[in-house]
């Protein structure tokens, strides 16, 4: 039986009108330190976005989810955030922000594969 191991993740959430505190769920991001992994995949649904904010600008939107994605993975050309310690890139990404793109507190879990629970965390708590 494979060994589980600890994980942290985060609920990454599309807030459009940060007074209102209204969101809706639009991604997941997982770090393992034991399988060094950091990775956040997303989805928004157009729909709800616009139920919240009818004017909301989705290629702004699209813009700030691509960048924590691609931080998260720490891809070369992400700029400075990139570049750290795997670790330092996912407490900086869901640290605590007033901003429309913003993540739930950190939750941790064990797991056997975290690829696997990510996929599973983004289709309960996203799609």
């Amino acid at each position: 039986m494979p060994e589980k191991t600890l994980y942290e993740y985060a609920v990454v959430r599309l807030i459009p009108r940060v007074e209102r505190e209204e969101f809706i769920n639009v991604g997941v991001a997982l770090y393992c330190r034991k399988y060094r992994y950091a990775k956040m995949i997303y989805f928004v649904n157009e729909q709800k976005a616009r139920s919240l904010c009818p004017d909301i600008d989705l290629e702004m939107i699209e813009n700030h989810l691509s960048s924590f994605q691609r931080i998260c993975h720490g891809e070369r050309g992400a700029g400075k955030l990139a570049e750290l310690d795997i670790a330092e890139r996912f407490r900086w990404l869901t640290a605590k922000r007033s901003t429309l793109v913003q993540c739930s507190a950190s939750h941790p879990g064990l797991c056997e594969d975290p690829e696997v629970t990510l996929r599973a965390l983004f289709e309960r708590l996203v799609l």
